[in-house]
């Protein structure tokens, strides 16, 4: 008889949600280092992860938008490129490290315009001043030869495309957002592995037991933090024991992480929190956001400017031209 009840007792554990990794560095990299593909070059790194990685952290993503949007605030549209196109390269340019126009001439070989083509979809040809258009079901489209600026952040590895200047920081964004994810399912789970319920009453049956196990599950989730009454008549004090280990499991130290790879991604995009709309956490506050901007401007915005006036010397015209920018 003690055999029978000792097969028919058992401990049951569930767990909710499984691993899911953003990204991996094994899916950034590729260690070929820009192979041939056919009639194009492979990147040197996977531009559907960076593409992926934008938008993952506010801290990434914030940075990036605040270049984008002084640059083209600054630029002074031209009848060959729209403020609209440089605003579709300059995103390009600062996600990816590299971005393209493409010169359009009419029957009489006259400049019709200058027309952005994705970056993340646009390869360099293994043949001179070529380049194809792969999209994402690999069809390949040929570019007329010589028609492609290609405008790249320069690498020391190679020079047939450009990397972005934050790729130091790329594991921090993505720590940034695991810690986030992490803590999300914490939050909605709700009672998430708070407590052990140690029931050891000879006087609760199989039925009780089932009955309290679907009151515990019912319990996380949405509508989480309720109340459960357990009557147990004849019950011993000891019966029922309450065992926490949920602050075990919290102490995650999301705090810490968020803070840490915060630094670690501002650092590497170089942008003044105060410009970001950061609260800042001291009494003395980030400083001067007016010398902040000026610095800003000086070491940060009029390199990228200078980058894409390139443009005009591949044109053999002046396309590109800036205002400047401050805060007067």
């Amino acid at each position: 008889m003690t055999d029978l009840m000792q097969q028919n007792e058992k401990i049951e554990c569930f767990t909710f949600g499984d691993r899911e990794p953003m990204a991996d560095a094994k899916e950034l990299l590729n260690y070929l280092q820009c192979t041939e593909c056919g009639n194009w070059y492979e990147p040197p790194v996977n531009f559907d992860t960076q593409a992926n990685t934008f938008a993952s952290s506010s801290y990434h993503s914030s940075p990036i938008y605040v270049k984008r949007n002084i640059l083209t605030s600054t630029f002074i549209p031209h009848k060959y490129l729209t403020r609209q196109s440089f605003e579709r390269i300059a995103n390009d340019f600062l996600i990816l490290g590299n971005c393209y126009l493409e010169k359009r001439s009419n029957m009489l070989k006259q400049t019709d315009g200058l027309k952005p083509t994705l970056a993340k979809y646009t390869r360099r040809g293994v043949e001179a001043n070529k380049y194809w258009y792969i999209d994402q079901y690999w069809e390949e489209h040929e570019f007329k030869k010589g028609s492609i600026w290609h405008n790249l952040a320069p690498d020391i590895n190679q020079e047939i495309y450009g990397l972005p200047e934050y790729l130091a920081a790329i594991n921090s964004v993505w720590l940034d957002n695991s810690a986030t994810v992490f803590r999300q399912r914490y939050y909605k789970n709700g009672s998430h592995a708070g407590f052990i319920l140690y029931l050891s009453n000879p006087s609760h049956n199989e039925k009780d037991i089932e009955e309290l196990k679907k009151a515990l599950q019912n319990s996380r989730g949405p509508g989480n933090f309720r109340n459960l009454l357990m009557y147990a008549p004849n019950g011993k004090p000891d019966g029922l024991k309450l065992i926490p280990v949920g602050e075990v499991a919290a102490k995650d130290n999301f705090a810490d992480i968020k803070s840490v790879s915060q630094d670690d991604i501002l650092t590497a995009h170089r942008v003044p929190p105060s410009l970001m709309g950061i609260t800042p956490k001291n009494t003395g506050g980030f400083g001067d956001p007016e010398k902040a901007s000026k610095v800003f401007a000086r070491n940060e915005i009029k390199p990228l400017q200078d980058r894409f006036l390139q443009l005009n010397d591949w044109m053999g015209e002046e396309i590109v031209r800036f205002n400047s920018y401050s805060l007067e």
